[in-house]
């Protein structure tokens, strides 16, 4: 049978201990790959790997031994528990190898979980999970996580379900990011709330959340507040590739560019929720503020500023870089203290 997008995400949290099979196919081959693992571990469990109970088969290999499938799902393993036969990277070519093994499965076989990449409704493989009685075909796509493999994921990291507001954080993070990424950054969270019982907040995703705030925008920061004086000693601080007066006149240009589109939009704290990548805790209320305090007309003189900055910087005649830069940065602090 097919499973659509919601069905699937319950499925691959729990999987049904009567199916024989399930094949997961996309273009995406990160994606396919994550899905994978999330269900082999689901249906053999940490250990499988390690007890021998997972069988893996290349799909070049079936080609030759078409056999081999078979011979995988009916053997009997060395230790007790559930068993899995992965076969990876197969096409329609191993139709009919697959529809043998599903065919001949029955209870105590071990389970086959089969990856593809992309297949239209035509392909054989396709066909042939979509029209078993006992086995499942789920497209993996391109589209973010929804709120059901959002929370099936913060499950599988140990972390509880947080209020509507921490939630929405989450699911704008997991637009920006790619899979792997939003995989990593939950399996940080979990590890950076283990023995916490508080819920997850806004602070702790801050925490968490690639690529955090760095030293360039701290120093963004101090401009945007009106701090000349801060501003003054955190230039000082800078150095290396990342504090070039290049460096700092581009993300000043990303950053107030956000700010911008913040205060354009009314609610600079929902926008900035909305930001790619959002900005969470202590940091978007601090960023809201500034929204507000210069308003459209300050932010449009503060973008101005950087982009003569940025073209003194990029003509041909000798520039005193650093210092341009840091004149730049002290004027905009002015913009905010005029405000």
């Amino acid at each position: 049978m097919k499973l659509a997008a919601r069905e699937a995400a319950r499925f691959l949290a729990r999987p049904d201990p009567k199916l024989a099979g399930v094949l997961l196919y996309g273009a995406d081959p990160m994606r396919v790959a994550l899905k994978r693992a999330a269900l082999v571990e689901t249906l053999i469990g940490e250990a499988g790997a390690a007890d021998m109970r997972l069988t893996r088969i290349a799909g070049a290999e079936l080609r030759r031994d078409p056999a081999a499938l078979l011979d995988a799902v009916k053997a009997m393993g060395f230790f007790a528990g559930p068993r899995a036969v992965l076969l990876e990277e197969a096409t329609d070519a191993a139709a009919p190898a697959v529809a043998a093994a599903l065919a001949a499965w029955a209870e105590g076989d071990a389970r086959l979980v089969v990856t593809a990449g992309a297949l239209g409704p035509g392909s054989a493989l396709r066909k042939g999970f979509e029209s078993a009685a006992r086995a499942v075909a789920i497209g993996v796509y391109a589209d973010p996580p929804g709120r059901a493999e959002i929370e099936a994921a913060l499950a599988a990291a140990g972390l509880a379900l947080p209020d509507r507001a921490t939630m929405g954080d989450l699911e704008a993070l997991a637009r920006t990011l790619d899979p792997g990424d939003f995989a990593q950054f939950l399996t940080k969270l979990g590890l950076y709330k283990r023995g916490d019982p508080a819920p997850l907040a806004p602070e702790d995703l801050a925490a968490c959340a690639p690529p955090g705030e760095t030293e360039i925008d701290a120093m963004l920061a101090l401009a945007a507040d009106g701090d000349a004086r801060g501003l003054a000693r955190a230039f000082r601080g800078l150095g290396g590739g990342s504090g070039s007066p290049t460096g700092v006149t581009i993300a000043a240009g990303r950053y107030f560019r956000t700010l911008y589109a913040a205060a354009a939009a009314g609610d600079p704290e929902a926008a900035l929720s909305r930001a790619r990548p959002p900005v969470f805790g202590p940091r978007r209320a601090r960023m809201a503020a500034q929204a507000r305090a210069l308003g459209l007309g300050g932010l449009e003189k503060a973008l101005a500023l950087i982009v003569e900055a940025d073209l003194a910087l990029r003509s041909s005649r000798p520039t005193p870089a650093r210092a341009l830069v840091e004149r730049l940065l002290v004027r905009i602090a002015m913009l905010r203290r005029a405000a």
